[in-house]
């Protein structure tokens, strides 16, 4: 039944920053996630970088396994 209402959904594409390799996915496809929280740590040239969400949301998919090198630009995971 179509009650004329529309829902906004927002999707938002977390991105690679940088060539690294994902040393850990910390986020899980279903887990709320608030502004701020840690996805996925990268390494790159013995540093840990934190991949974190850009607002909050659900993680609908986790784009990486662990051990995969990613390239700047690559989708990491998607929030909706």
């Amino acid at each position: 039944m179509d009650t004329g209402r529309s829902v906004e959904v927002t999707v938002a594409e977390v991105r690679a920053e940088m060539v690294a390799n994902v040393w850990k996915i910390v986020a899980a496809v279903g887990d709320e996630v608030g502004d701020g929280d840690t996805l996925v740590i990268l390494e790159s040239m013995k540093m840990e970088i934190p991949v974190v969400a850009e607002g909050s949301g659900t993680v609908s998919e986790i784009r990486v396994t662990e051990g995969q090198v990613v390239q700047e630009g690559d989708v990491i995971a998607i929030l909706g």
